[in-house]
C-alpha cells in the first residue's frame, strides 16, 4: 500500500527520541560492530555537491554514535555493481547508494541479497521498494523554486540560466521548480536550459555558462554535482552570479555565489543511520525531506549578495508552500 511507503522526519526522530531515553554507555560497545558502507555516484567524495554531504552525514553519526563507517568511490557507472558487491563481502551492516544513477544497481542487490539492508538517496521505488531498502528523497522542486524567486528579483537582464547534469527526474524537479519561481517573481525574465549530461564534466559545464552568460544572462543555476563547478567558476571569471546546489557553495566564490538551493542530504543520511542503530530501520518505506521539515531552502550565506527585502519575500513565500497555499510544480 502507498501509506506505509513515505515517512516523514518527524516520526523518525520520535522514534529516536524514545529509543534514546536510558541509553547506556553498553550502547557504544554494540556500536562499534556496526559497519556502514556508502558507495558514492560518479563525481566522487569531494564533488562539493551529494555525494560530499552524504559522507558528511556519516562523518557525523560516527563521531556520535561510534560506529564504522566507509565508502567506495565509483568512477564510472560501470563499476556500481561490483562496488556494490565489494560492500556486502565486506560485512556493511548498511549500504548507502548516493544518488539517481545507482537506482538499477541497489534496486538488484537488494533482490539478489534479501538479508542486507540498503538506503538509497534520491530514489523512490514507490511500490516496488524492497523491505531491505529505505529510499531516501527531498522536494527539490521547492529547493529549486525557493532558488528560482531569488534568481527572479535579482536579475537585470530578465535573463537567467539553469544548467542541469544528467537528465533525470530530481534534476527535472529542480529546473521545473526553478522555471516556477523565476516566473512568479519576474514574469518578464526568461530562462535558458542546457544539459551536461554528466555530473563530472566541470570544463562542459564552464563552457556552457559561458555561451550563457554571453547571450545575456546574470544568473545561472547550477544543478549539475561537479560539472556545477564549471558554472561557478566562469560566474567569476564574468563577474556574474551563480546558484550553487545541495549544499552551501558560497566558498567557491565568495563574491558570485547568490545562494544555494540546500538539500540536506547528510541530515537524511544521518537520521536513516541513526535509526538503524537504534532498532528502527524503515525497510520497505520512502523518506520525503522538504521545506516543512527546514531540509532544503536557502543557503545560509545568503545574505551575502542577496538584500534582506528579497530574503523576506522568499521567506513569505515558503510559508504559503508549507501552508499548501502555493504547490510547486514537479515536471
Amino acid at each position: 500500500m502507498i501509506v506505509k511507503k513515505i515517512l516523514y522526519l518527524g516520526t523518525i526522530l520520535m522514534l529516536s527520541m524514545l529509543v534514546l531515553v536510558g541509553c547506556s554507555s553498553s550502547d557504544d560497545s554494540e556500536n562499534n560492530s556496526l559497519k556502514v558502507t556508502m558507495i558514492s555516484s560518479v563525481g566522487g567524495i569531494n564533488d562539493q555537491s551529494f555525494n560530499q554531504s552524504s559522507w558528511e552525514g556519516l562523518e557525523q553519526i560516527k563521531k556520535d554514535f561510534n560506529i564504522d563507517v566507509n565508502y567506495i568511490e565509483s568512477n564510472q557507472e560501470a563499476e556500481y555493481s561490483t562496488n556494490i558487491e565489494t560492500a556486502v563481502d565486506g560485512g556493511a551492516d548498511l549500504i548507502i547508494g548516493t544518488g539517481f544513477p545507482l537506482q538499477g544497481a541497489i534496486l538488484e542487490a537488494a533482490k539478489n541479497y534479501p538479508d542486507q539492508k540498503f538506503a538509497i538517496v534520491d530514489v523512490d521505488y514507490g511500490e516496488e521498494t524492497p523491505e531491505n531498502v529505505v529510499c531516501i528523497t527531498f522536494t527539490e522542486e521547492q529547493a529549486g523554486y525557493v532558488v528560482g524567486l531569488v534568481a527572479g528579483k535579482k536579475t537585470t537582464t530578465n535573463k537567467v540560466g539553469f544548467v542541469g547534469g544528467m537528465d533525470n527526474e530530481v534534476i527535472k524537479r529542480f529546473e521545473a521548480g526553478y522555471k516556477a519561481g523565476v516566473e512568479e517573481a519576474n514574469p518578464n525574465a526568461k530562462v535558458q536550459v542546457q544539459y551536461v549530461n554528466s555530473f563530472v564534466d566541470a570544463a562542459k559545464g564552464k563552457s556552457i555558462a559561458q555561451q550563457m552568460y554571453s547571450q545575456g544572462a546574470d544568473i545561472i543555476f547550477a544543478a549539475a554535482g561537479d560539472s556545477g563547478v564549471g558554472v561557478i567558476e566562469m560566474a567569476k571569471e564574468k563577474n556574474l552570479y551563480a546558484i550553487g546546489v545541495d549544499r552551501d557553495q558560497n566558498a567557491l566564490a565568495p563574491e558570485n555565489v547568490l545562494t544555494s538551493a540546500m538539500k540536506k542530504v547528510n541530515e537524511g543520511v544521518y537520521n536513516t543511520v541513526k535509526a538503524m542503530i537504534e532498532g528502527n530501520y524503515a525497510g520497505g518505506t520512502t523518506l520525503r525531506y522538504g521545506l516543512e521539515d527546514n531540509s532544503i531552502g536557502l543557503a545560509p550565506s545568503t545574505d551575502k549578495n542577496v538584500s534582506q527585502d528579497i530574503i523576506d519575500y522568499v521567506n513569505k513565500k515558503i510559508n504559503q508552500i508549507i501552508n499548501k497555499e502555493i504547490e510547486v510544480p514537479s515536471k
